[in-house]
């Protein structure tokens, strides 16, 4: 398997290429901003969705931190930070898991 930083490289480079805007953080490969559209047939369809992510050096082994930079009312979404509840991440996380942890 390959190193967690190569892993880390790769996922980043496939997400960047998908449909999903991707803005750096501090040109590093570690912090990103993802912007999405609301699912189809959602409470959340034709919005425009911007969250943060922090990918951890333990990386893919390891969960990222996801944060909404936009208002959202969702139950696993703390509704001043916009933080994405760890637990419910860290429950179904898994190195297995490719771009689609969004």
């Amino acid at each position: 398997m390959s190193s967690p930083s190569k892993r880390r490289e790769m996922d980043l480079m496939k997400l960047m290429m998908s449909d999903y805007k991707v803005e750096m953080i501090n040109d590093g490969v570690q912090e990103f901003y993802v912007e999405f559209h609301g699912p189809k047939d959602s409470p959340y369809q034709g919005g425009m969705w911007k969250i943060r992510v922090e990918l951890p050096d333990a990386y893919p082994y390891k969960s990222p931190s996801i944060g909404f930079i936009n208002k959202i009312y969702h139950p696993n979404v703390d509704e001043m930070s916009g933080s994405v509840c760890l637990d419910v991440i860290n429950q179904t996380w898994s190195p297995m898991f490719g771009k689609h942890f969004l």
